[in-house]
């Protein structure tokens, strides 16, 4: 699968307390994929939240945005080291989406049109600290930055924030997707250097 690579103009300041270790400062949005960019028209786009094989909850688009959107301000970190503070971002709350799922589960494994999958902790994601966002930078989120919805999960590496979500699978255990089977970190704190195995 080939990774497509666009906007790297970093600098260091290393004295920047919002910057992790190993970070370098961009004011650019580096595009990075793992694969070709779909392109999903919001009249056929859906958002499931499924545990094992049954369905439990699902959005259409107008659906999905009439849940209440929250606008996000956050700075954002890759795992090839960039970072880029102060975005802003719009969407709904994973709170919001989970709200009414009945589950015990801890964990979810995160779905994109494209086949792209990553795991994250529901614990991770609960609590404010997650989104399905469509806007970024008061416009709608360009398909090359994974419009027309992503995950947002800014205080893990940015590979936790998959593009073109279209859904969760809740889960009981932990489990790796596209990336985690390819060397990198289950959990993924910029803060604590989680980048790879």
């Amino acid at each position: 699968m080939a990774v497509v690579s666009r906007g790297f103009g970093a600098r260091r300041r290393e004295s920047d307390p919002h910057l992790p270790p190993g970070q370098y400062l961009t004011e650019d949005f580096p595009v990075l994929s793992a694969g070709p960019t779909p392109r999903i028209d919001r009249a056929a786009w859906r958002f499931e939240i499924r545990e094992g094989s049954e369905l439990l909850a699902q959005w259409t688009w107008d659906e999905f945005v009439a849940l209440g959107v929250e606008d996000v301000h956050t700075d954002i970190h890759c795992v090839t080291r960039w970072s880029k503070l102060g975005t802003s971002w719009r969407g709904v709350s994973i709170d919001t989406l989970l709200a009414g799922v009945d589950s015990t589960a801890s964990y979810a494994m995160a779905h994109s049109y494209g086949g792209y999958t990553t795991n994250v902790p529901l614990a991770e994601m609960r609590d404010g600290r997650a989104w399905v966002a469509f806007e970024f930078d008061g416009a709608p989120l360009d398909p090359e930055h994974g419009g027309p919805a992503r995950l947002l999960v800014p205080h893990l590496y940015f590979w936790k924030s998959a593009k073109w979500v279209h859904g969760l699978t809740l889960m009981q255990q932990d489990a790796p997707g596209f990336w985690e089977q390819n060397g990198y970190n289950m959990h993924g704190d910029p803060w604590t250097e989680e980048r790879y195995w």
